[in-house]
């Protein structure tokens, strides 16, 4: 009688700092319930210091693929053997794949699913937006909005002179800018209270407010410019897209 084959274990992993709370490990979990991958699996990998990573990848049996998180996005690239064009230009990693030699690919697929989810919601004068914060995440949205011709600036507590203030956000700004973007953690669980320090009287029915915060699903920076009328999406759609593509690429 011939031997049943069995299935090659593939291990799945979210790297971060602080991680309980993941999007990621929910749903590839729930992923591979519902489409019966019993042979994939997905783990938190919740690294006190990113110099713990290449441990972590020479110790995982099966590795395969893992995901990027706070506040690892760029500290991770030296690590890496190669790194995708895009990621490249972007200057964040949030994928990446496992070859069976321990070869490591980074790539970028949070601009990929921040720009699906902003796509329907613009209109004719959505031509300017600001990004709250500076970090990993906010190259990704940077890069997704210049692919969109969308002309963007960043606001930053501690501001280059490139950079605007959150002190510097006057009606006028607000005016030409009508897209703000939260691309910073302040507003996520359990410190649900906070919101970046904006006039959130200055929103206004034009304006979109983006928060890629998704856990409250509506954050109070959120509410606060729901409240004057602007259009409001948390960034909850744009996980399942860029973990879709995250999907894809490991199964390439």
């Amino acid at each position: 009688m011939a031997k049943k084959k069995v299935k090659k274990q593939r291990q799945f992993g979210l790297i971060g700092k602080n991680i309980h709370y993941s999007f990621s490990k929910k749903y590839f979990t729930d992923k591979f319930e519902h489409h019966f991958f019993d042979n994939c699996h997905y783990k938190n990998y919740d690294l006190e210091s990113i110099r713990e990573f290449p441990k972590l990848v020479e110790e995982t049996k099966g590795l395969v693929g893992l995901n990027v998180t706070i506040p690892y996005k760029e500290s991770i690239i030296p690590y890496l053997d190669k790194i995708s064009k895009k990621a490249k230009k972007i200057g964040a990693v949030n994928c990446i794949t496992v070859s069976k030699k321990k070869k490591l690919k980074g790539y970028n697929t949070d601009y990929y699913g921040f720009k699906k989810s902003l796509k329907p919601l613009l209109k004719k004068h959505h031509t300017k937006a600001l990004i709250l914060g500076t970090g990993g995440a906010s190259k990704a949205i940077a890069f997704a909005l210049k692919k969109m011709n969308i002309e963007y600036d960043f606001v930053s507590r501690n501001p280059n002179e490139y950079e605007f203030s959150y002190e510097e956000l006057t009606a006028e700004i607000f005016a030409e800018y009508t897209i703000i973007i939260n691309a910073t953690p302040v507003g996520t669980h359990p410190n649900v209270n906070d919101c970046p320090t904006l006039d959130y009287s200055l929103f206004t029915s034009q304006h979109i407010a983006y928060d890629l915060v998704y856990n409250p699903e509506k954050t109070t920076f959120l509410k606060r410019a729901k409240a004057h009328g602007a259009t409001i999406k948390n960034g909850y759609e744009m996980l399942v897209f860029q973990a879709e593509k995250a999907w894809e690429i490991w199964n390439k």
